[in-house]
């Protein structure tokens, strides 16, 4: 037991005034007896033995009483159970990420939250609130109402082992208390860490329909003359069995609708439009998360691409059937008359089996690569290794090995590789694959796109996020191979030629780390940015002679169509889409948070941080044990003689 007043326990000594007094009145006399009393001797013995015991029991009532009125002044009291955690600093970590748009039994998990914050944090306590992309520091519930009332939801995941790190390091020296306020989607337990020497409380609000449909892509699934065939996918978490409403929006406009039946897990809607520009979504309803119902896309009006095949004119009369005039600007040139300024302009660039490659084209082509465009290397039979090798090292770690005769068969298609995903309806066994009768190895770190047999690769593929390198292991001529006449020739080398950013979709994924590449030409202390109806920003930016390299990091922020634009000059329509990585609400794993104090509210943690933190206060029991000898003695007076 301790004191918060044991300064007043000096008053004790007042309690030799009561035994003075007793001794007083106990002090004694000389007896004298009587003649005319003395039959009252036996009687007045019994009264005075009487009146000793009362005095007795008077003297132990003033002194109980006494005692217990300064230790009630003293204020005695039990230590607290955490009574040396009550400057910790209150943390509360609310998850504001996509998958709490879930509704729970009374709405929204994340509104839900929010106003029990509002309702049942008191007015005078002090805390820091920290989302998952935004932080109040040292604040209260007045102060951030407004802030929480307009709490956005956003695609940064839910990451309590940095949001905590980082309230210790702005205060590093106070201990805290922290409230994790999350429904657990997504939630890995190695995020939950660095909670050491805290007192942690979870919230689990707990969504009632874990089924969700979501759009996950959007792409080109056939050209024709005057209309694109666009298909998108969309999958489904748990239950789908009502048909889902699915439209189409170019702007604000509706083009088309449908209702979409799962039979699976994963379906897919087809939609015509015609081949020029269109800046909009496809959207879908259902009656659970809204942030992956809409996905945004852009498709700008095709231009011509440039690709230039370096080689002799009669290898190159093939690729002059495939690119052609209304499509593509192709040019063919031999390395003798080769114009080193016209390679910055190309979108591609082939080298058809080239007998020797110099240092100066390799170092040009490298620059080529770093700046977004396109190669194509077709090995000559003639070539050296060491000229061969000393061009790939320019773009990674790859390697041709020695040339080999030998017939091989193309055995296997990368039918997920960009370059065939929208070639074939469905993957196929039943296919004419070509063959050859002589070829290089190719070792290294590639990505096969088509295989031999033997499982090494026939065209591999290597990539910066900019530009690409594609790498055939053999010459294509006819006396080698007859892939030229294989039905694989066309959308091969098509593919290979187009540039992404002046034909097909333009849909990046928001924190992606995706890159964009416009020609266009940048003045000095000029930028390009881009806007879009709620928002715009200027994004990293890096000139490439007559291109510039845009990333985009972590932004826009908020998902939508966008474009960008050079002063008041509009350069391309582009769009950005969430992550759908909170689509599945299955994923809920509170049970990463099981070392934590479960609460079902915000006012339960108060209340148990205000009972495990606050003295056990014994003034009253001693204040109440006064009057009880106050009124003893009152009846002892009364009621003892």
């Amino acid at each position: 037991m301790q004191f918060k007043h044991p300064d007043i326990l000096y008053f004790l000594f007042l309690l030799i005034i009561p035994i003075l007094v007793h001794m007083f009145q106990l002090r004694r006399f000389k007896k004298q007896y009587f003649t005319n009393v003395r039959f009252l001797k036996e009687l007045n013995m019994q009264t005075r033995k009487s009146s000793v015991i009362k005095k007795w029991l008077l003297l132990a009532t003033r002194l109980l009483l006494l005692t217990a009125l300064i230790i009630a002044f003293a204020q005695p009291y039990f230590k607290a159970k955490d009574d040396d955690k009550t400057g910790n600093e209150l943390v509360i970590l609310l998850d504001n990420s996509f998958s709490m748009q879930a509704k729970g039994s009374r709405g929204e998990l994340l509104k839900r939250a929010v106003q029990d914050l509002l309702e049942n944090t008191p007015e005078n306590q002090q805390f820091s609130l920290i989302t998952n992309n935004g932080a109040w520091w040292d604040t209260d519930i007045k102060s951030v109402q407004k802030d929480l009332q307009n709490l956005q939801y956003t695609d940064v995941p839910f990451r309590p082992d940095f949001l905590v790190t980082r309230a210790k390091s702005k205060n590093p020296a106070t201990g805290k208390d922290v409230v994790v306020i999350t429904d657990g989607v997504n939630l890995d337990s190695k995020y939950v860490s660095g909670f050491e020497n805290t007192t942690a409380y979870a919230i689990t609000p707990e969504a009632e329909n874990t089924n969700n449909i979501s759009v996950d892509s959007v792409f080109i699934s056939q050209v024709m003359d005057n209309f694109y065939e666009v298909k998108v996918d969309m999958k489904a978490y748990g239950d789908a069995d009502e048909d889902v409403p699915v439209a189409l929006y170019n702007g604000k406009s509706l083009i088309a609708k449908t209702l979409v039946k799962f039979e699976g897990d994963k379906q897919s809607s087809t939609f015509t439009i015609p081949k020029k520009d269109f800046h909009g979504y496809v959207s879908l309803t259902d009656n659970s998360l809204s942030y992956d119902n809409t996905y945004y896309f852009s498709i700008s009006k095709p231009q011509k691409s440039n690709v230039l095949a370096i080689g002799t004119a009669d290898k190159n009369k093939f690729l002059g059937r495939i690119y052609t005039a209304d499509e593509f600007n192709f040019t063919d040139t031999q390395l003798g008359t080769l114009d080193y300024n016209s390679l910055e302009k190309q979108d591609a660039i082939i080298l058809n089996e080239l007998d020797e490659i110099p240092q100066s084209l390799i170092t040009t082509l490298k620059d080529f690569y770093g700046k977004g465009g396109s190669i194509v290397v077709i090995p000559s039979a003639a070539c050296s290794i060491q000229s061969l090798n000393s061009l790939m090292a320019a773009f990674g770690n790859s390697q041709f090995k020695p040339f080999t005769k030998g017939d091989k068969q193309i055995t296997k298609i990368a039918f997920n590789h960009p370059l065939y995903q929208t070639v074939f309806e469905k993957k196929t066994d039943n296919f004419q694959y070509p063959k050859v009768s002589s070829s290089f190895i190719l070792s290294g770190s590639t990505l096969p796109v088509l295989t031999y047999d033997d499982q090494t690769p026939f065209l591999a593929s290597m990539t910066n996020r900019l530009g690409n390198v594609y790498v055939f292991a053999a010459p294509i001529n006819k006396a080698n191979t007859n892939f030229q006449n294989s039905p694989l020739i066309v959308p091969t080398f098509y593919n290979m030629g187009q540039n992404s950013g002046k034909t097909g979709i333009s849909a990046i994924t928001i924190g992606s780390n995706q890159n964009l590449v416009i020609d266009t030409v940048l003045g000095k202390d000029e930028v390009v940015n881009v806007k879009g109806d709620k928002t715009d920003f200027v994004p990293a930016q890096q000139l490439l002679s007559n291109k510039v390299k845009l990333s985009f990091g972590n932004y826009p922020e908020l998902a939508g169509n966008y474009s960008v634009y050079k002063g008041n000059e509009k350069l391309k329509d582009i769009s950005f889409n969430y992550a759908r990585t909170e689509s599945n609400l299955s994923l809920e794993n509170t049970a990463a948070l099981g070392s934590f104090t479960k609460a079902d509210s915000i006012a339960t943690v108060f209340n148990d941080i205000t009972s495990s933190r606050t003295a056990n206060e014994l003034w009253k029991w001693f204040v109440i044990g006064t009057l009880l000898f106050l009124i003893l003695e009152l009846l002892i007076q009364k009621f003892v003689k």
